[in-house]
């Protein structure tokens, strides 16, 4: 694919120690000249491995990747880090993301996915309307979302972008705030923004407490596997490098003001994801008895929603996108990167654990 980035000498990606943060920087080294500004916090679930790795292997790249440790929340901070840049590109990929937490301690999400995106918007539009010419008319602002601020949709049905708002738990309620944030600023201010909602991502480097790498770790561990209700909950699973390929694609030809859908047309029940990664490790990994004996049920979670599917026929009328990795494929891959990878997730997580006491979580 053909990315048109020349006119972007100066992109800020926020939360790019995050999961699809950092393959979209690594692409973006990889793909562009342009000079990469990483604002990330650091929180209990950043990883800055990969990019560290990438710039081991490539060290003439360091020049052009730049990391600031910033909150998004502190609204003085986060003006002087923009206003420093001066930036021809905003992806904003930070947020607080794990519905779990989200039920157990909302606020932190309010703090990070309201506040946090309107101090990058007023960061942000006060510095376009301060450039000059070019610069100022392709100035883009890209918000990724989720398709989960749709809430859940019936069989046979599909989100897209006309569906209506209904989040169900505070983390998606979150992200329908700053969506309609950032949609506002275009509506009053011509800011010219993208909005994004996609369906749930999987890959290497994901952190462990999302579905895929925690059926994956409590196999290795031979530990039970925590399946909520019955299961049969679907989600649309879309492998993070299809997202990556996406975003690039609307930063280059979207249309100013638009939403986009993005999904793989991939739909998966939970039961049938954890069965299908225990049968990928019967075979990579056997033991005396199948680890869909490991299979657990345990009592469903509030406000879950039943079904997540998307229509991703906009993107790709408009700009030719389309997935180009299978589920079962990539879930082979991601299978063998945890493998491979298992003394990585032991240490995120102990990082994790030290992170959440220390904040009294």
């Amino acid at each position: 694919m053909n990315f048109d980035f020349e006119k972007f000498k100066k992109i800020i990606v926020t939360g790019g120690a995050g999961f699809i943060g950092k393959h979209l920087i690594k692409k973006l080294l990889e793909e562009t000249t342009s000079t990469i500004f990483n604002i990330d916090k650091l929180g209990y679930a950043s990883d800055h491995k990969l990019i560290d790795l990438f710039l081991e292997n490539n060290p003439k790249e360091k020049r052009r990747y730049f990391f600031l440790e910033n909150d998004l929340s502190n609204h003085g901070q986060i003006h002087n880090s923009i206003k420093h840049i001066d930036p021809d590109l905003v992806i904003h990929l930070a947020a607080e993301s794990h519905v779990d937490r989200s039920i157990d301690n909302p606020y932190s999400f309010i703090q990070s996915n309201i506040l946090g995106t309107f101090n990058l918007l007023d960061a942000s539009f006060k510095n376009w309307q301060s450039l000059k010419g070019n610069r100022k008319k392709f100035f883009r602002f890209v918000h990724v979302s989720t398709d989960e601020v749709f809430g859940s949709v019936e069989d046979g049905g599909f989100f897209n972008e006309e569906s209506n708002y209904d989040p169900r738990s505070p983390y998606s309620a979150s992200k329908a705030s700053s969506d309609h944030l950032v949609k506002s600023w275009f509506h009053t201010y011509n800011f010219p923004i993208i909005i994004s909602n996609c369906s749930n991502n999987f890959g290497p480097w994901q952190y462990p407490e999302k579905l895929i790498p925690t059926v994956i770790m409590k196999c290795l561990s031979e530990e039970n596997i925590p399946i909520y209700g019955n299961g049969l909950n679907i989600r649309d699973w879309i492998y993070v490098n299809d997202h990556i390929n996406a975003l690039l694609l609307l930063i280059s030809g979207g249309r100013i003001g638009e939403r986009y859908c993005i999904g793989a047309n991939q739909e998966k029940t939970n039961l049938c994801i954890a069965e299908e990664i225990c049968l990928i490790l019967d075979n990579l990994k056997p033991r005396r008895n199948s680890y869909k004996n490991l299979i657990s049920f345990v009592k469903d979670r509030p406000g879950h929603d039943k079904r997540y599917s998307i229509n991703s026929s906009k993107i790709s009328k408009e700009l030719g996108w389309k997935p180009h990795n299978l589920f079962s494929e990539s879930l082979f891959k991601t299978v063998n990167w945890y493998i491979e990878n298992k003394e990585w997730c032991k240490d995120v997580s102990k990082k994790t654990n030290l992170y959440l006491k220390r904040q009294g979580i």
